[in-house]
């Protein structure tokens, strides 16, 4: 009897032992799915900037050949139940025409990385159908701030389209 309840704590110790030393989920950081709850929503994407990016290279355009001035003030429709959503220019600014495009969006992990993901959705597409899509690093995505980081590569090296939003 002594012996049998002498195993029963050694392998209780044990357990309480290697439990103690498993990692957590959220110890190693944010996974796609709990970034995905921290982005529904409505946003403003306030600010289109440019990390590592040499002066004399010239960036216009964005994701499907948008001026990015136009993006500015641009309003990112997330919403809790699905995974469409959608986003609308309303720039005034030239070269930017007012509209609304219809998105599928999701999370994505990959080697400790979360993205944003989304493809735009044309009138009488599916998303499965749709080859294009956008992938961006999610660095932030807080509260009341979410930060987006686009590599690029510009005379071979790699350099960064950053796109700064606030919740609405």
């Amino acid at each position: 009897m002594k012996k049998i309840l002498h195993a029963i704590m050694v392998t209780g110790l044990m357990a309480v032992v290697f439990s103690a030393c498993k990692s957590s989920k959220s110890a190693q950081g944010p996974t796609a799915k709990s970034e995905k709850k921290n982005i529904k929503g409505t946003w403003v994407l306030n600010n289109v900037s440019f990390e590592g990016v040499p002066k004399t290279a010239r960036v216009t355009t964005v994701f499907n050949n948008i001026p990015y001035k136009c993006l500015e003030g641009s309003v990112w429709t997330l919403p809790n139940a699905t995974a469409n959503g959608s986003y609308a220019i309303t720039s005034s600014e030239t070269g930017c025409s007012p509209v609304t495009q219809n998105i599928v969006w999701s999370t994505y992990d990959r080697d400790g990385i979360v993205y944003f993901q989304f493809k735009e959705l044309l009138s009488g597409v599916k998303a499965k159908n749709t080859a294009d899509g956008y992938r961006v690093e999610l660095t932030t995505a807080g509260d009341n701030a979410m930060t987006w980081r686009a590599p690029v590569t510009i005379d071979g090296t790699t350099a960064y389209i950053v796109y700064s939003l606030s919740r609405r």
